[in-house]
C-alpha cells in the first residue's frame, strides 16, 4: 500500500529471538540454531543444567522480554525490508501477496505445493 516506504529504505523489521538460554544468572538469547549451538559452546561451556526455551512467536514472550530483546534500540535486531527489482513490468511482490492472502486458496495451495522441498523437517512444528 505504501510501496515508497520500502523504495525509500525507511521500514524495517524488528526481529526478536528465536530462543532464551539460562543457567545460573546467566541468561542470554539466540536468533537461530547455529547461534544457539555456539552460545551453548561458549557462554554456556561446562555447564550442565542449561534451560532452552523456543519462542514460537512474540504472543509467546513477556512483555520485559520483547522490551528487552525486541523493543530495545541498543539491544534489537533491524532487518530492512527490500523490494525485489521488477521483471518484464511486473513486481513480483504484487503476484506473491495476491497468491498468498488472496481469496484464491488454490494459488496458496499450489505455493505451498512448489515450495514443500525447501521446508527444514526440524523446524516445521507439527
Amino acid at each position: 500500500m505504501m510501496p515508497g516506504l520500502i523504495e525509500s529504505g525507511s521500514l524495517y523489521l524488528a526481529q526478536p529471538p528465536l530462543y532464551r538460554l539460562s543457567a545460573g544468572g546467566t541468561t542470554v538469547y539466540a536468533m537461530d540454531d547455529l547461534h544457539r549451538e555456539e552460545l551453548l559452546k561458549t557462554t554456556f561451556k561446562g555447564k550442565s543444567k542449561i534451560d532452552v526455551s523456543r519462542f514460537k512467536g512474540l504472543g509467546e514472550m513477556p512483555a520485559a522480554q520483547l522490551k528487552e530483546t525486541t523493543m530495545n534500540p541498543k539491544t534489537r535486531t533491524l532487518l530492512q525490508v527490500t523490494l525485489p527489482d521488477t521483471i518484464d513490468g511486473q513486481n513480483p511482490v504484487d503476484s506473491l501477496v495476491d497468491d498468498l492472502m488472496g481469496k484464491n486458496a488454490e494459488a496458496r495451495f499450489n505455493f505451498i505445493q512448489a515450495n514443500a522441498v525447501y521446508a527444514d523437517d526440524e523446524a516445521l512444528d507439527i
